[in-house]
C-alpha cells in the first residue's frame, strides 16, 4: 500500500472544475439542482490570467446521452488558455478520446464508461500514455469507513467499493483519479477527507479531490490530512467568494507548496 504525501515536496495543483451543460458553465449541490453559472470559457480565461494550475472540463450530461460535446469549447479554449486541460463526460472510445485530445486537452476523464467496460482504461493508457488517462470517480459514502462508486454524474448506483475499484483502475493503467464526494460537493462543508484518505494512501498516482471547499483551511486539510496532490475547486471561485492568486497565498501560508504565479 503507497500513501501518496503531497504535503511536504512537490508542488499542490490548484485546479478549477468547470461542469458544462452545452453552453453553460453549470454549478450544482450533490451533483444535483443545476444553476447556470456563465460561459464556461469566460472563467477558463479567467482563471488562466488570475494562475490557476490546471482546468478541469465535465460534459455533465454527456453521459445520458452517449457523447462528449466539448470538442468546440476546447478548441476555442486552448487558443487563449495555456494551462492542462482535463476533459470528461461520454467518452466511451479510443476515438472519442482522441477526438477530444486532437481538439486540444491534455487529458480524458472517464467514469461511466470506465464502470461499463474496464478495458478502455488500459486502451486509453496504451495509446496516449497513462498520463493521459483519469479516472473520474462519484463516491457516495454507504458506512464509515467504506463508499460506492456512482456513475453517470451522481444518478446510478454500480455496487462497487470505491477503494477496491480504484485499486483495480490503476493496476489497468489509470494514471491519475479525479475523485468527486457526492456528499460534499457543492455543500461548501470542507472535503470528505476519510475518503481522500483512503484513496490516496491505497494508490501512487496523483489523486485529485473535488466537492466541498468553503474556507481557505479546507484545501490545507484535505492535502495535509487526506495526502492528495491536487484539488479541483468550483463553487469557490465561481461565485467569486476568492480569488485564485488568494486561494494561492492561503495555502502558502499553511505551509504548503504551491507553484508561484506573478500576474503579467
Amino acid at each position: 500500500m503507497k500513501v501518496n504525501d503531497h504535503a511536504n515536496n512537490e508542488n499542490i495543483r490548484l485546479i478549477a472544475r468547470l461542469d458544462v451543460k452545452g453552453a453553460n458553465l453549470i454549478k450544482g449541490i450533490h451533483l444535483e439542482g443545476l444553476r447556470v453559472v456563465g460561459s464556461p470559457n469566460e472563467y477558463a480565461l479567467d482563471y488562466y490570467r488570475n494562475g490557476i494550475d490546471e482546468i478541469i472540463y465535465m460534459d455533465s450530461v454527456a453521459s445520458l446521452y452517449g457523447r462528449n460535446h466539448l470538442s468546440e469549447v476546447i478548441r476555442i479554449a486552448t487558443e487563449s488558455v495555456f494551462v492542462p486541460l482535463t476533459v470528461g463526460g461520454g467518452i466511451r472510445s479510443i476515438d472519442d478520446a482522441k477526438a477530444i485530445l486532437r481538439a486540444g486537452a491534455d487529458k480524458v476523464a472517464i467514469n461511466t464508461f470506465a464502470v461499463d467496460q474496464p478495458r478502455i482504461i488500459s486502451e486509453v493508457a496504451e495509446r496516449f500514455g497513462s498520463q493521459c488517462m483519469v479516472l473520474s470517480i462519484e463516491a457516495k459514502r454507504i458506512t464509515e469507513k467504506r463508499w460506492e462508486v456512482y456513475t453517470n454524474n451522481g444518478r446510478e448506483k454500480t455496487g462497487l467499493d470505491v477503494v477496491e475499484w480504484v485499486m483495480k483502475a490503476v493496476e489497468l493503467g489509470a494514471g491519475e483519479v479525479l475523485l468527486t464526494s457526492i456528499d460534499k460537493e457543492g455543500t461548501r462543508q470542507g472535503f470528505d477527507i476519510d475518503l481522500s484518505k483512503a484513496v490516496s494512501s491505497a494508490v501512487s498516482v496523483p489523486v485529485i479531490a473535488s466537492g466541498g471547499m468553503g474556507k481557505f483551511s479546507d484545501l490545507s486539510d484535505v492535502v495535509q490530512k487526506g495526502g492528495v496532490g491536487a484539488v479541483a475547486i468550483a463553487d469557490f471561485l465561481h461565485y467569486k467568494r476568492a480569488s485564485v492568486g488568494e486561494i494561492r497565498e492561503s495555502a502558502r501560508l499553511s505551509g504548503l507548496n504551491v507553484r508561484q504565479f506573478r500576474a503579467s
